[in-house]
């Protein structure tokens, strides 16, 4: 099938979810994705924080080959082998106790909500005065089913399917004189992305997170930490919040975990994870054996490969080079981020989709969030060589839009 076959049975067999771009690709290779033409894409956005370890990854290839030839399916009613070494692997690099698979990211988040609610139930029923109501950020985006939808802050996704899960309220990023003002025995979780992903590449503060683990264990309510995008390796550590040395009741984790094959999991404490007994929450498909199989791999990849610190590596290396080119245009107004979760803020939506879609006519994918800024979300395996190749490109790009205003002359390539 070609592209105009594909666009023209999606624009008619489709729902209309989805604005994509005019490439249809067939394969990939490390870091690449390759087009019905044989063209090559460098991946800076590696399926939006999805494959870990590139393309073909010769661990993950292997894992998936031996585990379709074994065993795809049974179900949660019995055991298989990789359910628990799974599960064994993630407590231990998250510090928590207990998992829950699933199929996705806002699975996962729903799962914590529910979790959240249950356990202030279980409290109420120990003689706890605790309530049922969330509080989420400002900017937040948790997924796109109902309750992830209603944590989840920017307009767009709510209001569409209003009325959403009632009891929830947003407090003002990194604000902690709202945090402390909206918080109650009322409340029975806060909601956290310890860097938002979708709202822009966003960090909380040190203080915000600590003031929200104190606010929490005050009452008993819990602190949920959604790292579907920030976490599993992605900035440098297993999970954003080691970067805080603050431990949340209960994680999300999804994007990475199985390299593509669709895996979610929520992590939680054992103080939390009482509150869930046999019947009140499930799943069909999660935690099958591929996906489990797959994962395994991942992790044990990152570890003997020691990606976390390559990763840190070339996320510094990224970095100074973006803030080097800023330093030269002033169209870019700031560069944040941790590892390889990189942001740059442009001056304006209009430049950000310009840019954007230039890097794409030049073979290079990454994509604009929060409307000013492109997201760089690449594999774990980048080398430094193709971080040049992006910066040469945007310096470029930058350079040829003469019409910017401000913008200062490019002078010598950083990277020769």
């Amino acid at each position: 099938m070609n592209l105009e076959t594909a666009q023209a049975m999606e624009r008619k067999l489709l729902l209309q979810t989805y604005e994509r771009n005019p490439l249809l690709f067939v394969s990939g290779h490390d870091v690449y994705l390759t087009d019905e033409n044989g063209v090559d894409y460098l991946d800076l956005l590696s399926g939006i924080g999805v494959s870990a370890l590139g393309y073909g990854h010769p661990a993950v290839t292997a894992a998936i080959e031996t585990q379709s030839r074994r065993l795809l399916h049974t179900s949660n009613l019995f055991f298989h082998e990789h359910t628990a070494e799974l599960a064994m692997r993630l407590t231990e690099i998250s510090g928590l106790d207990r998992v829950f698979f699933c199929n996705s990211g806002t699975e996962a988040w729903e799962a914590a909500l529910k979790l959240a609610r249950a356990h202030a139930e279980l409290l109420r029923t120990e003689g706890k005065n605790i309530g049922t109501r969330f509080l989420a950020l400002e900017h937040s985006f948790h997924g796109r089913t109902m309750g992830s939808v209603a944590t989840t802050h920017k307009y767009k996704y709510r209001e569409p399917f209003a009325p959403v899960m009632p009891g929830v309220d947003f407090v003002a990023f990194n604000n902690v004189e709202d945090l402390r003002a909206k918080f109650s025995d009322e409340i029975c979780a806060i909601c956290i992305e310890p860097i938002q992903g979708e709202g822009g590449i966003h960090p909380v503060s040190q203080e915000f997170f600590a003031a929200a683990r104190e606010l929490c264990d005050s009452t008993g309510a819990l602190l949920l930490a959604d790292e579907i995008q920030c976490g599993f390796g992605r900035t440098g550590r297993w999970f954003g919040y080691q970067h805080f040395n603050i431990q949340p009741d209960i994680t999300t984790i999804a994007k990475p975990l199985a390299g593509g094959i669709p895996m979610g999991a929520m992590l939680a404490t054992e103080e939390a994870s009482r509150a869930f007994t046999p019947g009140m929450h499930g799943t069909t498909f999660g935690g099958g054996p591929l996906a489990c199989a797959v994962a395994i791999a991942i992790v044990d990849t990152i570890q003997s490969e020691g990606l976390l610190t390559h990763v840190t590596e070339t996320g510094n290396y990224f970095q100074h080079e973006l803030r080097t080119l800023a330093s030269r245009h002033d169209a870019i107004t700031e560069v944040r981020g941790l590892g390889l979760m990189i942001g740059i803020e442009i001056e304006s939506t209009g430049l950000a989709t310009r840019i954007a879609a230039a890097m794409l006519d030049r073979h290079i994918i990454l994509n604009r969030t929060s409307d000013t800024v492109l997201r760089f979300l690449p594999p774990y395996v980048l080398t430094r060589e193709h971080v040049n190749i992006a910066i040469r490109t945007l310096d470029e790009i930058f350079t040829g839009m003469t019409s910017l205003a401000g913008t200062k002359p490019a002078g010598e390539h950083a990277n020769g």
